[in-house]
């Protein structure tokens, strides 16, 4: 899958996730990649954070960093 779709796809999960409480918000959206990503989805976007993550909304960011272990 191309970095462009991930990039996307993650925005639109942390759009719906906006409206909850921010701590709730990181983690529904950390929760949503391990459980319906694949694993290779998984490290497309982790290479992705690894170049700089450029695209990717900080509410899709944080919840990234949280369900694959990266450092922010």
């Amino acid at each position: 899958m191309k970095t462009d779709e991930l990039v996307k796809m993650a925005n639109q999960i942390a759009a719906y996730f906006q409206a909850y409480p921010e701590d709730e918000a990181v983690e529904g959206m950390a929760e949503h990649i391990r459980q319906f990503w694949d694993p290779r989805m998984r490290e497309g976007l982790r290479a992705h954070l690894g170049a700089g993550g450029e695209g990717l909304d900080p509410l899709a960011r944080r919840g990234a960093e949280r369900a694959l272990g990266v450092a922010a």
